[in-house]
């Protein structure tokens, strides 16, 4: 091996060890969380794509847990995210009840503090979303709010897209050949989950990062709730009154899961960490 050759292992040896993988912070019914909040995910997002490899983004809430139990193929992708934030209060609480404090980091609050600091580093981000409509608007606002952002491309999936179809691989193609080096994926669990776990394995140095409603509340095509409902950590209950045959079920699960995790949380609590 040259000289040149031993420097630039030496390099990468020193990159890679720079940004290993993230230790948990909390571990909530077996998901570690491993960024404490806003700030500390974009900061951590971007010092990942340092490295070559594509990476996963999860934002982790109740209704991902029930998921996880459920179904095996989204537990093994969810184990695919080298960086997982809390995204929903409960998960916060549990971890802050099991001594470790942890803040809100949700999928939607993620997307323009993240565009903000790719426009500034000059970051191409791709948009995946639910209509063509939406990723346009959404496209829009976000370059109207960063003016210097690059917005590479956007793809709307058809309506019964899967992560293993053609559909799929093409999309990944496109991804992979715009030059996106953040991918917002807007799709709702499971499904932006499965194609995310998929696609860092078919592109390199493209961070995938799972964002449910974001793009729709940006664009308007979707109304989130007032900024004091989500203040008194009620937004669960705001969705529910709009959506009520689609969301009944789901968040009686969730409540379901959430009154085991604090009942086995409260036994083993433990100080809360400082510093």
């Amino acid at each position: 091996m040259s000289i040149n050759d031993m420097s630039a292992a030496n390099v990468t040896a020193d990159v890679t060890a720079l940004i290993a993988p993230l230790p948990p912070l909390a571990v909530v019914d077996g998901q570690c969380v491993n960024v404490s909040g806003i700030s500390d995910a974009v900061a951590r997002i971007e010092q990942r794509l340092s490295l070559p490899q594509s990476f996963m983004v999860c934002t982790v809430n109740l209704d991902h847990l029930v998921k996880r139990r459920q179904d095996p193929g989204f537990l093994k992708a969810y184990q695919k995210a080298e960086i997982a934030s809390a995204d929903g209060f409960p998960i916060a609480a549990l971890a802050r009840l099991d001594g470790f404090p942890i803040e809100r980091a949700p999928g939607a609050d993620l997307v323009l503090p993240l565009c903000e600091r790719a426009a500034a580093a000059k970051i191409p981000v791709f948009l995946v979303g639910p209509t063509l409509r939406t990723l346009c608007l959404s496209a829009k606002r976000l370059v109207s709010s960063c003016p210097d952002l690059e917005i590479c491309g956007v793809y709307a999936p058809p309506p019964d897209f899967d992560s293993q179809s053609e559909a799929a691989s093409e999309m990944i193609s496109i991804i992979g050949e715009s030059g996106a080096k953040i991918c917002f994926v807007a799709l709702g669990a499971p499904r932006q989950e499965l194609f995310a776990a998929r696609a860092i394995e078919e592109t390199s140095n493209i961070a995938f990062i799972g964002v449910g409603g974001g793009l729709d509340f940006i664009a308007g095509t979707q109304i989130r709730c007032p900024p004091f409902v989500r203040r008194l950590y009620l937004e669960w209950a705001w969705r529910l009154i709009l959506n009520p045959r689609r969301l009944a079920i789901r968040y009686f699960r969730c409540a379901i899961l959430l009154l085991t995790l604090f009942a086995r949380t409260a036994v083993h609590r433990r100080p809360l960490a400082t510093g």
